[in-house]
């Protein structure tokens, strides 16, 4: 289970203590849901007829989990909807009570028990997620949040190192990195596709979306790295793979990432480790268009090798200041 979800909220689980102050104040009925993995009446919760816009959160640690925006009346009896707020908030778990297989859902911080998912939702997930009220809070859009509805400060930085398989697999071995994602960049935006990239006539780079935790690591401990995963002296090139689709580049976001950019080129230039000046661009970030669904995770899903070295062995990360 990832730290942070793709959404940017902390999941960490909260240890025993903490867990035990949160269930103080819960009633009865909501212990009985979220600790036991009670059923609340058919037709009976309190959110069932709910149609107000807003979030559904979890009762005990406060995580978001559903948005009015996918709830539909099932007929069921119970609050239904076709897809959680994050896929990183819901964990699914094996149920065999009451003599069926079914899969259960549970508040992925926490680990209370939230209801069943069921395969005969509506489109475009077909997917029924059964909810129990008394294991949900609903907040209005436009109320006063607390905390544990915000999610944490993200930033979001744009690297381009040869073909986008290794630059995506590394980024997202680093500590702190949320989400790391394939795409395309600094093109013609109406031809973002693989064919066109690899025709060489779209302009674009292979390119990587790296968001990331800048309490956690870094902008200059990724940009480090990413001179590490691969050559950045070879011109539109990276290896065996030719053509301006893969040539070096950072792709800037802010005034800071610009001069931690260039300050790495800078002192990696002056410092004699490389025979040729480095060929990296450094470019405001243009549309990122992100690729093909069988791009993504490439090298998890395919366990092939790509890129030059595994930029986190041996490195420790810089220490964020607030």
């Amino acid at each position: 289970m990832p730290t942070i979800s793709k959404s940017g909220f902390d999941l960490t689980r909260p240890n025993p203590s903490s867990h035990a102050a949160m269930l103080e104040s819960l009633s009865p009925e909501i212990i009985e849901v979220t600790q036991r993995a009670g059923t609340e009446q058919q037709f009976c919760g309190t959110l069932l007829d709910n149609k107000q816009v807003g979030t559904y959160t979890c009762v005990v640690c406060g995580l978001p989990l559903f948005s009015s925006e996918h709830k539909y009346t099932s007929g069921t009896g119970w609050p239904s909807f076709f897809q959680p707020f994050d896929d990183d908030h819901v964990a699914r778990v094996e149920d065999r009570a009451h003599g069926m297989v079914r899969t259960e859902i549970e508040c992925a911080r926490c680990t209370s028990h939230l209801g069943h998912v069921f395969p005969d939702g509506p489109p475009p997930t077909g997917e029924r997620h059964c909810l129990n009220s008394a294991a949900l809070v609903f907040h209005e859009t436009g109320s006063d949040l607390p905390s544990t509805m915000q999610p944490i400060a993200t930033e979001t930085a744009y690297f381009a190192g040869g073909c986008f398989w290794g630059i995506e697999h590394y980024f997202q071995q680093g500590s702190g990195v949320i989400e790391a994602t394939s795409g395309y960049m600094q093109g013609d935006d109406a031809k973002a596709t693989y064919d066109a990239v690899c025709a060489g006539t779209s302009g674009h780079a292979e390119s990587v979306k790296v968001v990331f935790n800048p309490a956690e690591i870094t902008y200059k401990d990724l940009v480090e790295a990413f001179f590490r995963m691969h050559n950045p002296i070879e011109v539109n090139r990276q290896g065996p793979d030719v053509g301006t689709q893969y040539r070096s580049g950072i792709w800037f976001t802010s005034p800071l990432q610009h001069k931690i950019a260039t300050d790495a080129i800078r002192s990696l230039g002056a410092s004699g480790q490389y025979a040729a000046p480095l060929a990296t661009q450094v470019e405001p970030a243009a549309t990122f268009h992100a690729a093909e669904n069988y791009h993504q995770d490439y090298i998890a899903r395919t366990g092939r090798a790509c890129h030059i070295a595994d930029p986190w062995a041996d490195t420790p990360q810089s220490t964020p200041k607030d």
